[in-house]
């Protein structure tokens, strides 16, 4: 593990690999309730042709906080993500993000093109405005409204009880008691972030942001995905200009992780593309 001082932060980060010569480093960015450590399943196989840097966005392990302050927001992290890569002074990079961590990156490719090469969303976290939902009303999504549930049992000390509720709402009943105890315990070491994801003022999605993404973008899906996650990914990829979708069969939301093989190949082959 190494830091990067961005921001006022020491950014903690991994960075395995060489990568070919002349290959862009392909930095990673973690998803809620995650650190750099989500991505071990696939860093075997990306790692045999690309130097791989996989961040931890602030107040994340190894970091332990109290879930006190204002520094934890969407802004936040893309501002970090941005001073990350500029300070890598690597030239412009690929750009890869999982769930919140693809909102991220999504955001990054809309302010600082120049930065990037191509940009990789796998199931990206957020809401969609009217002019791509519809349905869309004001106010919280449902997700929202149990990751407040959720927050709030946390910050009481129940950490468990806390993240079986965001859990079972994201993959359904019964998702936290099947988890075995290694990602349990990753989620445990973010857990308090989550209070901070409460206050996060995360900007929904819309027509005009998708149209504004110049860089070349793949998305990727769980098949199995429930609720907002395929609606905002399908959404999203039909207003990126010149965008890739491929959907990983007989997987959900963590699809690296389900199907870690079958998700480096479509990486790997869209980099290399």
């Amino acid at each position: 593990m190494q830091t990067l001082h961005v921001n006022g932060y020491d950014m903690a980060y991994l960075d395995i690999g060489q990568g070919a010569d002349g290959a862009p480093p392909l930095v990673c960015v973690h998803g809620s309730l995650c650190d750099f450590r989500i991505w071990s399943s696939v860093l075997g196989p990306l790692t045999r042709r690309h130097r791989v840097i996989a961040v931890s966005l602030r107040h994340f392990f190894p970091n332990h906080w109290d879930g006190v302050g204002d520094t934890y927001s969407i802004a936040q992290h893309v501002d970090d993500v941005i001073a990350f890569i500029e300070k890598l002074a690597a030239g412009p990079v690929d750009l890869m993000g999982h769930s919140r961590g693809g909102h991220i990156c999504f955001r990054v490719a809309q302010r600082r093109p120049d930065l990037l090469r191509k940009l990789i969303l796998a199931e990206p976290g957020g809401e969609l405005d009217g002019s791509l939902d519809p349905a869309w009303k004001p106010g919280p999504s449902p997700l929202a409204a149990r990751i407040a549930a959720s927050a709030e049992v946390i910050a009481t000390g129940d950490i468990d009880g806390g993240l079986q509720i965001f859990m079972d709402a994201l993959e359904g009943p019964g998702a936290w008691k099947r988890l075995p105890a290694t990602p349990k315990q990753l989620l445990r070491d973010n857990a308090t972030t989550l209070i901070g994801q409460t206050r996060d003022q995360r900007p929904p999605f819309s027509k005009a942001d998708a149209e504004a993404i110049r860089t070349p973008t793949l998305f990727i899906g769980g098949a199995n995905t429930k609720g907002t996650l395929p609606l905002v990914l399908h959404a999203l990829a039909a207003n990126v200009e010149g965008s890739r979708t491929e959907m990983i069969p007989g997987t959900t939301h963590p699809m690296f992780e389900q199907a870690p093989q079958k998700y480096s190949e479509i990486v790997l082959g869209y980099l290399a593309g």
